[in-house]
Formats: structure tokens, sequence, C-alpha cells
């Protein structure tokens, strides 16, 4: 189940501008209550990623509980890579996973330790080993990689090193 942050961005001469459909954020609660296997996507490609992803983080867990987010589960996605085959780095998809843990921190160090925060762009059987070596990505939320069997065997035994 995963629950979009609905942020939506606008760029130009004034800079960033960040808009938060608000009428979701009832319901995303009552999501994490009823399944804790949700993850949020989340970015931007603007050169701002750091800050945009900490405000949705922080925005996203407003309201929820250290119980509830020991069973939460978070996907780092970038919009920027949905369906269009490319992909951050191990360091970049490392860097934002960091400091989603960091967030996470704020739940205790024992939560922020192990919080299960996964990568979800264009992850696929070129790139698996790399990503998931990464000390702060824990997983892989995987897209088009899982409809083709040699390729999804490939990232599955990559996540089991």
């Amino acid at each position: 189940y995963v629950v979009p942050l609905n942020f939506g961005y606008t760029w130009d001469d004034d800079g960033l501008t960040l808009y938060f459909h608000s009428g979701l954020k009832g319901k995303k609660i009552d999501a994490l209550r009823a399944d804790p296997r949700v993850c949020f996507e989340l970015d931007t490609e603007q050169g701002v990623t750091g800050e945009v992803v900490a405000m949705q983080t922080k925005i996203a867990l407003g309201g929820v509980s250290a119980e509830e987010m020991s069973r939460i589960i978070i996907a780092y996605e970038p919009v920027w890579a949905i369906g269009t085959g490319r992909t951050a780095t191990a360091e970049q998809a490392n860097e934002v996973c960091k400091l989603i843990r960091t967030i996470a921190g704020l739940y205790g160090d024992a939560i922020a330790d192990a919080a299960v925060i996964q990568y979800g762009g264009s992850m696929n059987a070129g790139n698996a080993a790399q990503l998931l070596a990464q000390p702060d990505v824990d997983g892989g939320l995987i897209g088009g990689a899982s409809l083709k069997a040699p390729d999804f065997s490939t990232i599955v035994a990559a996540a089991k090193q």
C-alpha cells in the first residue's frame, strides 16, 4: 500500500514553491494505522532534495506514534525515476535514506536503527547489488524489474548478500 505524500511544487522566478494537499493527511494516518506496510514516495529534482525530503518525512510522520513508527516501511523514490529507467547513484540513494533514518531518530535511536528504509527508483538487475550494499538502504521497492523473472532473481540474490 503506497500513500503518496501529495506534495507538489512549482519552480519560477520566485524560486521553489511547495504545496501540500492537506485533504490526504487524515486518510494517510488512518492508512498507517490500518496497514503497517506503508511506503512514501518522496523527492524533487530541483536541487533541494534534502530539504524537501526532510520536510515531507516530518509532515508524513506527524501524528504517528513511536509504536506505529516501528511498523512503517519508508521507501525513497525520486519522482524523476518513476517509469524512466533513471536511477540515483548508490551514494545518492544512501544519502537520502540516511537522512530519513536521522529523522526517524526523533522516535529514538532504537527505532531509527530498526527502521526499514528502501530505495525505489528504477532498481534493476544491473544496479541492485550496488544500491543494496549501501548501509542505509534496507531494501528495494521494485517496479518493472519484478516482471522479468531472471532480473528479479538477480535482485533477490543481491538482497540476500
